[in-house]
């Protein structure tokens, strides 16, 4: 099955405890496409400047990556620069240059068109609902966003939200977006908006998923309402930038690599989205998720299993 990820493909500046790494290879389709790589076929959609080279390509192609669909043009690619010295928790944004992906218009390469799966980064609502409407023969669509689209572009965010199949967001986001300060009934906000499901990140504390009686066609109202996955605790983080979107990949890439969407299913993803997380924030950038093989996310997937008694 193959996941087409639509998103920016950037470079980072990385501050942290553990040193800084200049200019790697970063954006949230990048985290995502490296961590969905373990588990299916996977394309992105991008858009890039002329300092991103062949070298830079091969980062996502190595993994089998379809970058068809990155577009190269004149000027500078996307750029970020950020700090975790005062918290490791939550980034200090010391610079962003939009460049080239300020005037990105997502272009569906026809080798893409009967795409399965299809996942929504961070970009504008506008974008990600078009690219949505293009592509309506998708078994499964899920999305991102981020407190920007959510506090200065409302309406065009509730258009895009009714055409999620699930919505991938932090706790801070989903309390921003239902403008309420509990969660569960936040959750509840957010569903009625579209989303037939909702998954919270809480960073080290794991990740909850919320269900509407829509989540799972077919299973008669036996849909669990909540389900929550555990983080694994790690003796050093060394980066945490990408984590939310590797993540991301683990789950969609999971559910992607199964012949059918069950509770089960929907579960055993939250534990591996939470592997590709664990190992992200290991190293600086997407350096680990460049290094792992099979087995080792087994191995980890069986850690979160015995953190939390998962038969």
């Amino acid at each position: 099955m193959s996941i087409l990820v639509v998103g920016s493909v950037a470079f980072d500046t990385i501050e942290t405890p553990s040193g800084k790494a200049e200019r790697c290879v970063g954006g949230a389709a990048t985290h995502f496409a490296l961590a969905a790589s373990y588990f299916t076929d996977v394309r992105v959609i991008a858009v890039v400047g002329e300092d991103f080279t062949a070298e830079h390509e091969a980062v996502l192609t190595r993994r089998g990556i379809d970058t068809r669909g990155i577009e190269h043009t004149k000027g500078k690619s996307f750029f970020w620069s950020g700090s975790y010295l005062k918290n490791l928790n939550e980034a200090q944004t010391l610079n962003t240059e939009l460049n080239v992906f300020q005037s990105f218009s997502p272009k569906i390469p026809a080798e893409y068109e009967d795409s399965e799966y299809l996942f929504l980064a961070n970009i504008d609502p506008v974008l990600q609902a078009d690219v949505r409407a293009k592509m309506p023969r998708v078994k499964l669509v899920c999305g991102d966003t981020m407190n920007y689209w959510i506090n200065d572009h409302a309406e065009n965010l509730a258009r895009m939200l009714k055409g999620l199949d699930g919505l991938l967001i932090n706790d801070t986001e989903a309390k921003l977006l239902a403008h309420e300060g509990n969660m569960v009934l936040a959750a509840e906000k957010i569903l009625a908006m579209g989303p037939k499901s909702l998954v919270v990140k809480h960073g080290e504390y794991g990740a909850s998923a919320f269900f509407s009686e829509r989540s799972f066609p077919g299973n008669h109202g036996r849909a669990i309402r909540m389900f929550r996955a555990p983080a694994l605790p790690l003796a050093e983080v060394v980066d945490p930038t990408g984590a939310g979107d590797s993540f991301a990949g683990g789950f969609f890439g999971y559910i992607a690599s199964q012949k059918e969407l069950t509770p089960a299913v929907f579960k055993k993803a939250m534990f591996y989205g939470g592997v590709m997380g664990s190992f992200a924030v290991e190293r600086f950038g997407i350096e680990r998720l460049q290094q792992l093989d099979p087995g080792e996310i087994e191995e980890r997937f069986a850690l979160f299993c015995e953190l939390s008694h998962l038969e």
